[in-house]
């Protein structure tokens, strides 16, 4: 943990903004290990796009922590995983340089902040107050309209360096499993997403119907997502 925290100054990581390459480094390193760098040159085709939300909706076990933590990994600043990816697929891709390590990047887990707070409101609060602790940490000389806006700051850290955020977040589907009925708190939730919400319901309703066409059907209906 020491080297760990000792990397971490010198490259000048965050907590959540450019978190590192750690996590994916260990999951590289293990004994099962399967390649889905692939995924990556499709978000490189869409990164700069309009097509740049992109939602990953797969059952439970399929990977989907690992792969979040690749694409930190891959596009987050303030680390080098040039070596990292090599070997892999994805360093086989004509743009694999292009891209690597030149975003400045947030990875949030949502379920770690849930499993912290006392309900929705205390969990948008802290994860809000720690990536802007992060984020003035890494640009302290920005000149912020509101320091305790999250999207201004982005926005003003944006005009400033003009290069746009990564954002990938994990377990973004807890709050409607753990609030199944509390639509007031659903509701909350989703107005900081955006469009999300809609492009979850229609990946998972794709999903259901691959699934379906391949004589597999889904056990336990998910939390129905509106736009």
């Amino acid at each position: 943990m020491i080297e760990v925290e000792r990397e971490r100054r010198r490259w000048n990581m965050g907590v959540y903004l450019n978190p590192g390459n750690e996590k994916f480094a260990k999951a590289v390193q293990s004994e099962i290990y399967v390649d889905k760098t692939g995924l990556i040159e499709y978000t490189n085709q869409v990164i700069n796009t309009v097509q740049r939300y992109v939602c990953v909706s797969r059952p439970r076990r399929f990977g989907k922590s690992m792969t979040a933590d690749m694409l930190t990994a891959y596009y987050g600043k303030e680390c080098d995983s040039r070596e990292l990816f090599s070997g892999l697929k994805i360093s086989q891709n004509a743009v694999f340089a292009q891209h690597l390590n030149q975003y400045p990047t947030i990875f949030l887990n949502m379920q770690e902040f849930l499993s912290r707070s006392r309900d929705v409101y205390d969990l948008l609060e802290r994860m809000k107050k720690l990536v802007l602790r992060d984020m003035k940490r890494e640009y302290p000389d920005v000149d912020y309209f509101d320091e305790n806006d999250l999207i201004e700051a982005m926005q003003d850290v944006y005009e400033e360096t003009r290069r746009p955020f990564v954002v990938i977040i994990d377990e973004w589907d807890c709050i409607f499993r753990e609030y199944k009925e509390d639509k007031e708190a659903q509701e909350i939730y989703k107005k900081l997403y955006g469009e999300i919400p809609a492009i979850m319901e229609r990946n998972r309703q794709r999903d259901k119907e691959y699934l379906e066409s391949n004589g597999i059907t889904l056990s336990e209906e998910p939390p129905k997502l509106t736009g």
